[in-house]
């Protein structure tokens, strides 16, 4: 990696990038069909990454949500990807926190992840409770399912998240 590194939101140039990135990232899943149809149907997404260059090295994703009682002030933070030979090298931390930041300019107060909680819980993540997934999962998941608020006074939502189409998958829910 050189000392160059961009963190930017990406452009319809960097698709394919972002495409060949999931498969190096998460050889045992399929994750570009629903990138794919989140960044090519211009749904309302945030999508950054971080360039070496001009090599994408690192994706998030955070997609615009909200529930059937509540606007549409949350976001989902899925998938995030790094290219295995880069990892753990603050890369995903990185464009994290510059999702965050960015999301709370925009008015988001609340962001979503199904995720590691040992990972997430450094940026604030917590167990969530009050607000259900597209579909229920199992178990040993419900820890996974995390939030944040991002504006200190932000009401907590209740219900079921309300996701675009390309969310609604069972499989992108469960094992």
């Amino acid at each position: 990696m050189t000392n160059k590194l961009v963190i930017r939101e990406t452009t319809s140039g960097d698709v394919a990038q972002v495409l060949a990135l999931y498969p190096q990232a998460f050889p045992e899943e399929e994750l570009r069909p629903v990138v794919s149809a989140l960044l090519e149907e211009e749904l309302e997404v945030l999508s950054l990454a971080a360039f070496d260059g001009d090599a994408l090295v690192a994706h998030v994703l955070f997609t615009i949500c909200g529930t059937e009682e509540w606007d549409r002030t949350g976001a989902l933070l899925a998938p995030l990807g790094v290219i295995p030979s880069l990892q753990r090298q603050g890369l995903g931390n990185s464009l994290v926190h510059a999702g965050l930041a960015r999301l709370k300019k925009r008015g988001i107060k609340q962001v979503f992840v199904l995720g590691d909680p040992a990972y997430y819980q450094r940026f604030g993540f917590s167990p969530e409770r009050q607000v259900l997934p597209p579909y229920p999962m199992p178990e040993e998941w419900l820890d996974a399912w995390q939030s944040m608020p991002l504006a200190a006074r932000a009401p907590l939502a209740t219900g079921r998240l309300s996701m675009p189409e390309p969310w609604m998958e069972p499989a992108l829910w469960g094992p």
